[in-house]
């Protein structure tokens, strides 16, 4: 069975080709390690392998894994957030990168706010149209964007958005290449100094065709720590 610095070297070495590929430079890809489910130990092995960039689905799980692990990492909300959950975030994470909807921007302008500061974010999309996913339709974004760009306590980066599943990711070509042309048709109305710069895409599946589609975050889970068991 490979380690987690075996398969860290190895997505680490996709990227590169993946960059080498579409003429992109490494230093414009973020690796986050999705370690949702994945015990501290996990982590730490990441983290002796050069690994500083977390990404989780669920914020008591965050809580409890920052309570333990107290070294500064670059801690990533990745997975759908529920209102009454926000107020822990604050100083916590770096960036929430599931927004797909007002009530739920509100909250975090609301709590940034009481901790003055101002909370990066980046708008769900969900560009398959998939019934199960969260996100806004591609239509609805810009109207969005210049919604949270009016609240003083949110910066909104960029937009993200989850594939399907699917084992040929080419299939998915489209859908990266879509939220590219969506931020960079967004940029054209907003100011130098304001422009969106982060497209969330790409997970274990597809990361590399999400990479030469322009990503400049993928998520990577399974990939670096294996297989998850949900039942525990």
């Amino acid at each position: 069975m490979s380690s987690i610095g075996d398969n860290l070297e190895s997505v680490r070495s996709r990227i590169d080709a993946a960059c080498a590929r579409s003429g992109r430079d490494r230093s414009e890809v973020t690796l986050i390690a999705v370690s949702k489910t994945k015990p501290v130990s996990d982590i730490r092995e990441a983290m002796s392998c050069g690994c500083d960039t977390f990404g989780e689905n669920k914020v008591q799980e965050l809580r409890d894994k920052t309570a333990e692990i107290t070294e500064p990492l670059h801690w990533h909300m990745i997975g759908h957030l529920q209102v009454n959950k926000v107020k822990y975030l604050p100083g916590m994470v770096e960036l929430i990168h599931s927004v797909d909807n007002e009530k739920l921007a509100l909250e975090i302008e609301k709590q940034a706010a009481k901790h003055d500061m101002v909370m990066d974010v980046l708008c769900e999309v969900n560009m398959a149209g998939e019934d199960t996913k969260f996100g806004l339709v591609p239509e609805e974004v810009p109207e969005f964007v210049k919604y949270i760009s009016d609240h003083p306590h949110l910066r909104v980066r960029g937009l993200m958005t989850i594939a399907p599943y699917t084992d040929d990711p080419e299939t998915n070509r489209p859908y990266f290449k879509g939220l590219k042309d969506l931020m960079e048709q967004i940029n054209l109305s907003r100011r130098e100094t304001d422009k969106l710069d982060i497209l969330s895409m790409g997970m274990t599946g597809d990361f590399e065709v999400a990479i030469e589609e322009g990503a400049t975050m993928v998520r990577v889970g399974t990939g670096i720590f294996g297989e998850r068991d949900y039942s525990i």
